[in-house]
This record gives structure tokens, sequence and C-alpha cells, in this order.
């Protein structure tokens, strides 16, 4: 029996293999790679490496095994056609007679666009009869802790999200439920909504910033319109502007505020105050 993770060394993937090692022994673990370099750090470590694309399905032939517990990182090519991509990794699982899929997806209380992928995902993998766990993550602290750069420069965060508040965690809080997901057992068929422990404001992210930074940093919230006009404007496509302005949108409606408890409680421990992810991006 392995524990597969595909995504091994994208954002999410690296803490979670990094947490699993911690764990199981290096021998059970899979990471599903599309650049057999980038993993060399955890081939050293004896992990087993897979060399394998959502695009390119063969590649996806022979991977998995019966008893196999797999986690499926939903892609992040929002123009290739994620379902599809994911059915991939679906279907092989299913024929291979994998014990366990989990698929990290979106809080179900989000409306935005961005989560149509998330809930075709879902319909594909709950309808297949493979065992499934649905780890719906919440946003992540560093989607804003890693965009520092342009709030430091105008002192301002700039958001179209109103007075609209976020459950957010960091990416290892994230990796510890799916940690606790693949190494534990009676997840089978099962929704963990997942959030932060605290729900935050973005006039409390600014006085936060402001508090360890030591300039006056304020929240600007504009229209939606304005937020995607800000983003072309810093090189982001329209299509993708669109989707984070669409999630603003749904903050400020309250749709990403996670208040189950799921997290903690898969985690074992508090998730990360953003307060501390500030604190580190700040370091780095």
């Amino acid at each position: 029996m392995s524990i597969v993770v595909t995504g091994a060394t994208g954002k999410l993937g690296r803490h979670v293999v990094e947490q699993l090692l911690e764990k199981v022994p290096a021998e059970q673990i899979t990471a599903v790679v599309r650049d057999e370099a980038k993993a060399a750090d955890f081939a050293a470590r004896g992990v087993k490496l897979a060399v394998a694309d959502y695009n390119t399905p063969e590649t996806f032939d022979g991977l998995f095994a019966a008893g196999d517990k797999v986690l499926l990182i939903s892609g992040n090519e929002f123009d290739k056609g994620r379902p599809g991509q994911h059915q991939v990794v679906i279907d092989r699982a299913k024929a291979a007679g994998v014990a366990l899929l989990a698929y990290t997806s979106a809080p179900g209380s989000l409306s935005a666009a961005l989560a149509d992928d998330h809930r075709a995902t879902e319909a594909a993998l709950t309808s297949s009869g493979v065992p499934y766990a649905l780890l719906r993550n919440g946003w992540y602290h560093e989607n804003y802790t890693e965009q520092l750069a342009p709030v430091l420069e105008h002192n301002a965060v700039v958001a179209a999200a109103g007075e609209g508040r976020v459950s957010s965690a960091s990416r290892a809080d994230y990796a510890a439920a799916a940690v606790a997901v693949l190494t534990g057992e009676g997840h089978e068929n099962k929704t963990y909504e997942l959030g932060g422990d605290e729900a935050w404001g973005f006039a409390e992210y600014a006085a936060e910033l402001s508090r360890q930074t030591g300039k006056e940093i304020v929240y600007s919230a504009v229209p939606g319109e304005a937020l995607v006009g800000i983003l072309t404007g810093a090189g982001l496509p329209e299509p993708f502007a669109a989707i984070l302005a669409g999630v603003d949108a749904s903050i400020e409606k309250g749709e990403l505020v996670v208040d189950s408890g799921d997290l903690s409680r898969l985690a074992g421990r508090p998730t990360t105050p953003l307060a501390e992810a500030i604190t580190a991006a700040l370091k780095g």
C-alpha cells in the first residue's frame, strides 16, 4: 500500500509530503510530479517518484495499485479544463481499486466561479464508486502574505470584499488535515469543511500589517470592476483577475467563513493565526 500525492512539488503538495515523512516510512510515499528534478530532495530521502501530467492521461496508466490512498491536489491550470484533468486520476484510481481518493476542493458555501471546477470534480468523484474524502479547503493565508510587495509599496490593502470576513489558515494547516485523512481510518465517503479557527476582515488585516511594519497601512475597499482593472494593470490575465474579483464578492457575502472546526480537529491542533503568517512573510 502506498500513499500517493499528486502535484507533490506544488506549494501545498510539498507540505503534505514533508508531513507524511514524519508519520510513515518514506518508501510508502509516492510523489507524483511533472518534473523529476524538482523532487530530487524527496527522492534522496527515499520517497518514490512517479512522473505524470494531467494533460497526458496515459502517464497515469499503472500508477495506482489496489489499496493505495491517493491525494488528488486540484490542478492550477484554470484554462485547461480542470475537471477533465481530474477525471484522468479518478478513472485510474477506480480501475486500480484504491482504498481512498481524497480531493482538495473548495468550501461548500462558495458560489464564486472558482468553485465550479471543484463542484464538477466532486460530482464525478462521488458518483464514481471510489471511496472518497472531500477536503473542502478554505482560503490560504499565503494568498495574501505572499503578495505583500504591492501592499507595502502603496501602504494599502486593496480588495473588493467590503466588510466580509475570511476563515483562512496556512498551507501547512491544510496539509496536516490531508495527512490525517491519508494516514487515519474511517474517512471514507466523508466531506470536511476546512477553515481557520479565527475569521478576520481586511481592515483587521491592514491593522495587523501596520502593527508589524510600523507603517500606516489602510484597507481600500473598491468595486469588483475596479479590482479587475488593478489586477490586469499589474499583469494578470483578465479571466483570472475576474475569478479573483468573484472570490472577493463571495467574501463580502460571508461565503469564506468556515466555522465547522473540522480543520483544527483533523490537524489535532489550533490553526495558525494570521498574525503569525504575516510575521513569517515579513521575515522571508
